[in-house]
């Protein structure tokens, strides 16, 4: 899959996704990088650490978080945006479910489209998508932020989220659009067990012919297990991703990038022996 700076091999090779909330009310890091100079800094540090993507967002969507107008969320992403494409040689990836604001994102410097409706919300995202030859993150989520929590409920998780990606796959590619990663979205309308559930069977989705992506950093899929804070849960996450990874997983959506540069350097070498 080739970007400006970099092409990233999904025959062989792990990559690392960091995290970049540009919002006020993040679970984990809400508030830190709202701050111009102090997101760049973050962007900064994941990159010499390894990271790469980065992942901006400029709209939380942990469970029961209101939307945002679309200017406000513009306001919040563009100018980090632009400054980290001046000023780094690395991917950019927008989270974001608004076509608006993907388009908006890619003039800027974006090349991955990262929502988490999974082109379900906005039907010009396709069309935006194909526009820009942007490669596109496909998520799984059941509802939408403020009620995806509610008592989720599945015939067969594993095999409901299959069928769902699949058919967005199926429908992208009839459009033209070939740069496809997908993500079953952990914590996105899933109760503990459906999220461990989904792990277990990750490789399953690796019959859709796409790099799969996942988003485990730091969620409550862990704290429920352990009872600590977010920041608080990076051994957790480690090992969730170690397991995603030797089940098929390609690219982790992550915090902590240099300690997760150690766990993908080990893991690969124990796949190439």
């Amino acid at each position: 899959m080739k970007f400006r700076n970099k092409t990233l091999n999904f025959n062989n090779d792990i990559y690392i996704m960091g995290i970049l909330n540009i919002t006020p009310d993040s679970f984990s890091d809400g508030g830190k990088y709202l701050n111009l100079d102090e997101s760049l800094k973050k962007a900064e540090s994941m990159i010499n650490e390894g990271a790469d993507i980065i992942d901006i967002g400029g709209e939380s969507t942990r469970p029961f978080s209101e939307p945002v107008s679309l200017n406000e969320e513009l306001d919040r992403i563009i100018p980090v945006i632009e400054k980290i494409n001046k000023n780094f040689n690395t991917v950019i990836s927008i989270d974001t479910y608004k076509s608006s604001v993907a388009e908006e994102a890619i003039k800027a410097g974006a090349e991955i489209i990262n929502d988490i409706s999974g082109f379900t919300f906005d039907n010009n995202m396709i069309n935006i998508a194909k526009k820009y030859n942007a490669a596109c993150i496909i998520m799984h989520i059941k509802g939408t932020p403020k009620n995806m929590q509610v008592d989720p409920k599945y015939n067969d998780v594993v095999n409901d989220i299959f069928n769902h990606l699949n058919n967005i796959v199926k429908k992208l590619k009839k459009h033209g659009l070939i740069k496809i990663i997908i993500d079953p979205g952990f914590g996105f309308g899933k109760s503990l067990e459906d999220n461990y559930h989904i792990l277990k069977n990750l490789e399953k989705y690796k019959k859709i012919k796409c790099p799969i992506m996942v988003g485990i950093s730091r969620k409550s899929m862990i704290g429920k297990i352990v009872d600590v804070k977010p920041d608080l849960r990076l051994p957790g996450t480690i090992a969730l991703n170690s397991i995603a990874i030797l089940k098929g997983a390609q690219i982790i959506r992550v915090h902590d990038i240099k300690e997760h540069m150690q766990c993908v350097k080990v893991i690969q070498k124990y796949l190439s022996i």
